[in-house]
């Protein structure tokens, strides 16, 4: 399987706004990283997700199915969250303590 491509979101401002009134993810890519971040909320989104909680090595600490409206744990140590759709990261096979592989995209482009 090659790595996902995620798109960061790495100021003050896009963090906060991640996925927000959001339909789907953005075209060409298959997540959004936050960082630095240990704590997610999914206020005015539109769909369900999967947070992968990351340490400063990409190991998944933590790994959580989050709904509309709901507010994540503060996940001790944690270094960034990788948000997926709901049932991606279980489909990608990943576990806690798995590190995690993926390239991170700055303008995403249609996958081919």
């Amino acid at each position: 399987m090659e790595p996902l491509r995620i798109l960061e979101a790495k100021s003050f401002w896009q963090r906060l706004r991640g996925l927000m009134f959001y339909a789907d993810f953005p075209a060409g890519c298959d997540g959004l990283l936050l960082e630095p971040c240990n704590a997610i909320h999914c206020f005015f989104m539109r769909f369900a997700i999967d947070a992968v909680f990351l340490d400063g090595d990409q190991r998944a600490l933590k790994i959580a199915t989050r709904r509309p409206w709901s507010v994540g744990p503060l996940v001790q140590g944690a270094q960034s969250v990788l948000e997926l759709p709901a049932g991606k990261a279980a489909q990608c096979g990943y576990k806690t303590g798995l590190r995690i592989k993926f390239t991170k995209v700055s303008d995403p482009a249609p996958k081919s």
